[in-house]
């Protein structure tokens, strides 16, 4: 069996900052790297078998442990992931919130139905970072808003109307007739 790897000696307070990490943290991957490190300082195991307590690879385990050996606490924290930082932040999220429960016209928009695209356009104009409309979804999903497709009702001034479009769609009843009629015949 491999025998621990060799942690620098902690402190009480170091001690105590895993400690309370790992019992007030509601992030789970950091109380998972505390208890990683406590197990390591405190019962002096090894990767193996914290990796069996933990249910991480072992691999993952010489991970933190290691990053905690380099970096101390300051490693407990996920490093930057790569690609393109976000273009939005909180702020943009609010703005975005408050302009769709908002009616466009009443922003001087020539429509009165929000759709992601035109979001997406009226965002660009009043911030101007212009974000993909599947983006824009994503947000407002996090506020549990999701736009869907306008229902277009057709109605009409006639006070018959509904009397009538009830006839017009009930079925059984076609027109013209189904009998042939008998035309009469103009004798000249």
């Amino acid at each position: 069996m491999r025998p621990p790897l060799a942690l620098p000696e902690p402190t009480a307070d170091d001690f105590a900052a895993l400690d309370t990490l790992y019992r007030t943290t509601h992030v789970v991957r950091l109380r998972t790297r505390a208890q990683i490190v406590l197990l390591a300082l405190e019962q002096r195991l090894a990767a193996p078998a914290i990796a069996a307590i933990v249910r991480e690879h072992e691999t993952t385990v010489l991970r933190w442990l290691k990053r905690y050996r380099a970096e101390g606490l300051a490693g407990r924290h996920d490093r930057p992931m790569p690609g393109a930082p976000t273009k939005t932040d909180a702020a943009y999220a609010t703005q975005l919130v408050a302009a769709v429960r908002r009616r466009p016209r009443s922003l001087g928009l020539p429509y009165s139905l929000w759709t992601l695209r035109r979001l997406a356009d009226y965002m660009a104009e009043e911030t101007g970072v212009r974000i993909s409309y599947e983006t824009v979804r994503r947000i407002l999903a996090t506020e549990d808003i999701v736009l869907s497709r306008p229902q277009h009702t057709i109605s009409s001034p006639d006070p018959d109307y509904r009397v009538k479009k009830r006839r017009s769609s009930t079925p059984g009843i076609t027109w013209p007739p189904a009998t042939p009629s008998i035309m009469p015949t103009s004798s000249t």
